[in-house]
């Protein structure tokens, strides 16, 4: 047997287009961190990106269980003394829906330079127009 080594060069990127509607936030990014590092493939290769393109569409309607709209909270920090400042779910999905796919998406990916070269890979999108028409994505069920 022979451990077969797959570089970049060898896999051919595909476009998968996801809808959002209905899905639970987390099992959704879940999924789409699969996708993103190519752990849906046979080539795998933890030192490689992998991965597709994935296009979310309907990010506006995704869903959250229990009473995490009010208790979930996002963080962010100046970097002075007491600049912490805090978001609930809520107001995040009011604002920018796709904020909350993406952070959960990155929280699932490597924290590394490849984990951010895997990011790059998700376009995210409130409503169901999206302009990657033209590289025929597949529709995905999840």
């Amino acid at each position: 047997m022979r451990t077969e080594s797959y570089k970049r060069t060898d896999i051919e990127e595909s476009w998968i287009l996801v809808d959002a509607k209905g899905k639970t936030l987390g099992r959704l990014a879940a999924q789409i961190a699969n996708i993103l590092s190519g752990k849906n493939k046979p080539e795998y290769t933890p030192n490689a990106d992998m991965g597709d393109f994935v296009v979310v569409v309907n990010a506006s309607e995704v869903n959250v269980t229990g009473k995490k709209l009010d208790q979930k909270l996002y963080y962010r920090h100046s970097g002075y003394p007491g600049g912490i400042k805090s978001k609930p779910l809520r107001e995040i999905m009011e604002n920018s829906a796709n904020d909350a796919i993406k952070s959960a998406v990155k929280g699932m990916l490597p924290k590394s330079k490849l984990g951010r070269q895997m990011f790059t890979k998700l376009k995210v999108y409130n409503d169901d127009q999206h302009p990657h028409a033209a590289q025929k994505p597949v529709t995905l069920d999840i």
